[in-house]
């Protein structure tokens, strides 16, 4: 973003056709992921409060090697998803990573891409990225000053270098979208960060609604009615703003937008809207820097390795996965709510506060209508 408002670059957006999982006119979650997401290394030089990877400083020791790397974007090119998706961590980091971003190119992968703001970024060859195949990249902003920025991202400097790489990606003639997490803190300066995007113009502005999992923790969440007051103004600012809007991890932004008779242009140019429904293992898979398969990156369990397992094998046959996308598995409210199969809430949020991947989003307000025609 996340269209259908969520995943479409980092859960995700690439403003890229749909390749071949197209079927008579309807992506098929079932057969093909939408968007894969691979962590090439957990190493970074900032220090964000909110990290799902609680990155550090060097690699891990069992970071996917070359040959290995090149043996996954092999699977992934067998699983044909629309977006394949580079993000760490800090991919910056890897020395073979143009090489990677090539050979992903040349088996047909549509690639985006999501470094981290360091003065590793700037020296980078913007054009090279772009020539090996570079299609987007993201970008994040936390808070829409300096000073916020700078403390949500535990290092100094980074909102200058964000804004700097904005700039670059403009002059290289890359497409950048960015991307903001949502947090207690920082979710009552929406008008601030709206007039921030409306002056920056990104491609995409993908919203993610925290999920406490990493160095994130509960108390940082914002709460069910401060949400939904949220994504009622992100609705109506998506309807005059000059680019896609989506949510990543805010699943019910889509009942919102539903609810308010709201359609925005798409965030993917070519297509209406990604796949109705796509959420963590529907549509959504996402490989660690270790090559662990897991639903995303946000709900950590592992389904297979692709050191010993087959990428398109997992996703389409692991009962975990499948779970995930059968609907009438949801429990609470999520499993009695009229929108679940166009939302389903998060499960990784409801993993990370209940510890069952199927429990009811912790952070939605709605009433589904089978409650109300039958309170308890």
């Amino acid at each position: 973003m996340y269209n259908d408002t969520d995943q479409t670059i980092s859960q995700g957006g690439a403003g890229l056709p749909v390749p071949g999982a197209m079927s008579g006119g309807a992506f098929d979650l079932d057969r093909n992921p939408f968007i894969v997401i691979w962590e090439a290394t957990r190493a970074c030089h900032l220090a964000c409060h909110h990290c799902r990877a609680v990155a550090q400083p060097h690699s891990h020791p069992l970071e996917l090697n070359t040959g290995e790397s090149r043996a996954l974007i092999d699977q992934v090119a067998e699983a044909a998803p629309t977006v394949f998706v580079i993000t760490g961590g800090d991919p910056m980091l890897r020395p073979d990573l143009i090489p990677l971003i090539q050979y992903a190119t040349d088996r047909g992968l549509r690639l985006a891409f999501s470094p981290s703001a360091t003065p590793r970024l700037l020296k980078a060859n913007f054009k090279a990225l772009m020539d090996a195949g570079v299609r987007r990249m993201s970008l994040s902003i936390d808070g829409p000053d300096q000073d916020s920025h700078d403390s949500f991202r535990g290092v100094k400097g980074t909102w200058c270098r964000t804004i700097e790489a904005v700039g670059r990606s403009r002059w290289s003639g890359m497409s950048f979208q960015i991307n903001t997490t949502i947090t207690r803190s920082n979710i009552g300066r929406f008008e601030e960060f709206a007039s921030l995007m409306d002056d920056l113009q990104p491609a995409l502005w993908s919203v993610f609604v925290l999920v406490p999992t990493g160095r994130a923790d509960h108390s940082e969440m914002p709460d069910a009615q401060q949400l939904e007051a949220f994504f009622l103004r992100l609705a109506e600012h998506a309807v005059t703003c000059g680019y896609p809007v989506k949510t990543t991890e805010g699943q019910h932004f889509r009942r919102v937008m539903l609810q308010a008779g709201v359609r925005t242009r798409s965030a993917v140019p070519g297509i209406s809207h990604a796949p109705m429904g796509v959420n963590d293992g529907k549509g959504f898979v996402f490989i660690s820097h270790t090559g662990m398969i897991c639903p995303s990156g946000f709900l950590p369990l592992e389904a297979g390795s692709t050191r010993c397992h087959n990428l398109l094998e997992v996703y389409r046959d692991h009962t975990l996965f499948k779970s995930l996308r059968d609907p009438t598995q949801l429990k609470g409210k999520c499993g009695l709510c009229e929108f679940k199969s166009i939302c389903g809430g998060s499960r990784a949020r409801a993993y990370a506060v209940t510890g069952d991947y199927l429990a009811e989003e912790p952070l939605c307000s709605h009433q589904p209508l089978r409650m109300r025609e039958n309170p308890l």
